[in-house]
């Protein structure tokens, strides 16, 4: 028998992190994966989709090098892409794997699965006995029953990262969320047909404001990629010459292969939940509270197996959480409202804390401040001043609720509000902050200034009434 503190399942990012952080602590651990180390994103997920997105980035601004005056065009190659992912993913994995080894963190390949609350079974040979397990398996991909993968035609994104690219230019993509959002852009950027099929109008479940939605939809427009709502796939016919798929009103669509982007599911199948007395709910997601404590007092669970986001920023903060709480018992609860979300499409889409809608349902007055790049010294220099910067505060106490940040480098622009989310002097910190110049962050100063003067939050954020100073004083 193998003894740990601390036994997790899964390698992804909140697996990982999990690892890394417990070791550092000084606990004994052991991390067990099933598949490839680094789990669905860095094989399947985030980091490889990342590497094509900076690619996809490249070529749209390709489109104005004339301008700039750099001539030549690009041209994509989704296969030499693959290749290149392929290769960033190797080495990151490597990294992963080396830096376990030298923290001491006991690394062991098979399936694991519990025989009680403090014992798992790996394969058929290994006994696990840990004081704690966090369960941290992650999700598989959605697959509507009448679209079962067929290789080469009907494809999940596992597929697509798993095996090269199938041949053929016409592709469906189905699904309306961020998966769908991402790879309408990535794909088109490719050269690719994209028949972009949904229910719904994109990321219509998701927290995004408005005008954040129609910053999208135009930028994905003047690129030709258009979604079609009200077509979600009735019947499909797989053939030598493609995928023939029937849509609600009885049109028939033609395309080389389909790529299925319709979410995700909790992946707890094998796992012996039931033997640790670990409860999940009706859609299969592990039961925790705000400590990612299950029902079993020494078993936690993060990530997309717990947490409806399913998002690996999510994963990586409720490992902290979790390590924490092993550590000292109830000293830290998950605060989703302080992750940051991001899409990665035709324009870059982050977002932290509330909206508006979610503030007045909390029974707060929010006040909003705006700020557009179109008029960015930076931005303009860069050819790209789409998109914008939205916060939203308290009426009455001035404390930063949420923001939004629409354009080029959003994903990296929204970590400048997150270091301050949470804290009750955010926005006088943001207007105290020394900022470089000409920059896209210089935006984030405005919408703080903006909003002080707008809605009279100048004790807040500056800590009172700005007014001149008197003659001879």
């Amino acid at each position: 028998m193998n003894n740990f503190d601390l036994a997790i399942i899964g390698s992804g990012p909140g697996g990982y992190r999990a690892a890394v952080l417990a070791a550092l602590r000084g606990l004994k651990v052991a991390i067990v994966e099933k598949h490839q180390w680094g789990g669905c994103c860095l094989n399947r997920g985030c980091v490889p989709k990342k590497d094509w997105y900076h690619s996809a980035r490249l070529l749209e601004a390709s489109r104005e090098f004339d301008a700039r005056g750099i001539e030549g065009a690009l041209r994509g190659d989704l296969s030499g892409a693959w290749h290149h992912q392929r290769g960033v993913v190797a080495k990151v994995r490597e990294s992963y794997t080396d830096y376990l080894n030298r923290l001491g963190v006991r690394t062991m390949q098979g399936a694991a699965r519990f025989l009680d609350r403090n014992t798992l079974a790996v394969g058929d040979e290994i006994q696990v006995a840990a004081a704690h397990v966090i369960v941290a398996t992650g999700s598989s991909p959605f697959v509507p029953s009448n679209l079962q993968p067929v290789r080469d035609r009907i494809l999940t994104t596992d597929d697509l990262f798993d095996r090269e690219p199938p041949a053929g230019k016409r592709v469906a993509l189905i699904g309306s969320g961020v998966i769908g959002a991402e790879f309408a852009f990535i794909l088109s950027m490719f050269g690719l047909d994209v028949v972009w099929l949904m229910q719904q109008e994109p990321l219509s479940r998701s927290a995004y404001s408005a005008p954040a939605l129609k910053a999208l939809q135009e930028a994905c427009s003047a690129l030709g990629i258009r979604p079609r709502t009200a077509s979600r796939v009735t019947a499909a016919e797989v053939g030598a010459a493609g995928v023939i798929l029937t849509l609600p009103d009885g049109t028939r669509e033609t395309v080389d292969w389909v790529l299925l982007g319709a979410g995700r599911v909790p992946h707890t199948a094998g796992l012996g939940l039931a033997a640790a007395e670990v409860d999940i709910d009706g859609e299969g997601y592990i039961k925790v509270d705000a400590c990612q404590q299950t029902s079993a007092p020494s078993v936690y669970a993060i990530g997309d197996v717990a947490n409806r986001a399913m998002t690996s920023n999510h994963a990586l903060a409720e490992a902290a959480v979790a390590v924490a709480n092993i550590i000292a018992p109830q000293s830290r609860q998950r605060d989703d409202d302080a992750v940051p979300e991001v899409v990665y499409s035709a324009l870059e889409l982050a977002r932290i804390g509330l909206n508006e809608d979610l503030a007045e349902a909390r029974d707060i007055e929010p006040a909003v401040g705006f700020t557009a790049f179109g008029v960015n010294p930076a931005a303009l220099g860069q050819g790209d001043a789409r998109g914008f910067v939205r916060l939203i505060a308290d009426m009455d106490s001035g404390r930063l609720l949420g923001a939004e940040i629409v354009g080029k480098d959003a994903s990296e622009l929204i970590h400048i509000l997150g270091v301050e989310f949470g804290t009750g002097d955010a926005l006088k910190k943001l207007a105290g902050a020394a900022y470089n110049h000409p920059t896209r962050a210089e935006e984030i100063l405005n919408a703080v200034e903006t909003l002080a003067s707008r809605w009279q939050l100048d004790e807040h954020v500056f800590g009172g009434p700005i007014r001149p100073a008197k003659p001879g004083k």
